[in-house]
């Protein structure tokens, strides 16, 4: 492939990264969970499109931007704090009172909570940028059109990655919503992990 080497590599790496647990995974699976595939299916257009903006502000130079400008990567980076706490929040409340969940077969709002915790965190534009350099050959990259395979690799990598996992999800959707305690323990553990989350990226990151 032009100006690329170790694809291989790339594709393994990226796909080990795919599978450590993040706000992403869990957004994506209580859509899943809870509005069946389309919602599931609709978050994660809203992660692709998230983490495809951020593959390539990382490309056009942002992260030397928010290298310089240290207070800009802070606020951008405790407005995502704030969004997942209040994410978190919102779920362990729910869990505590026993309240239903709200609806999530909208058009827009399992699109829109999968590309927001997805931006909110700016952290990636320095791991793409750390990252993809270690798969391109300076001397015969042909700029954009490499960048272009390797953003369209992790792409399609993200999406069959989440295919499964909503295809998991709601195959298993069905008993979980028949025992309220597994849809208590998983609202529970979602809640608190998003603010465990938010609480590392403000503070330890």
């Amino acid at each position: 492939m032009p100006g690329i080497i170790h694809y291989g590599t790339f594709v393994v790496s990226f796909i080990l990264l795919l599978i450590i647990p993040g706000p992403g995974n869990l957004i994506l699976i209580t859509s899943a969970s809870k509005g069946g595939a389309r919602s599931g299916y609709l978050c994660l257009m809203g992660i692709l499109l998230g983490d495809q903006v951020l593959l390539w502000l990382a490309i056009a130079g942002v992260a030397a931007l928010l290298e310089s400008s240290p207070h800009v990567f802070q606020v951008i980076k405790w407005l995502g704090a704030a969004y997942l706490l209040w994410m978190g929040a919102q779920l362990l409340m729910k869990a505590k009172t026993g309240a239903p969940p709200p609806p999530v077969t909208g058009k827009r709002t399992p699109f829109l909570q999968g590309m927001a915790i997805t931006l909110m965190n700016p952290k990636p534009i320095l791991f793409y940028v750390m990252f993809l350099p270690l798969f391109i050959d300076p001397a015969r990259s042909l700029g954009i059109p490499t960048f272009g395979i390797l953003a369209g690799t992790a792409a399609a990598l993200t999406f069959i990655y989440c295919s499964i996992m909503i295809f998991l999800t709601t195959s298993l959707a069905e008993k979980v919503r028949t025992r309220p305690g597994m849809v208590y323990m998983l609202e529970k553990a979602t809640g608190l992990f998003l603010a465990l989350f938010a609480f590392k990226l403000a503070f330890f990151s």
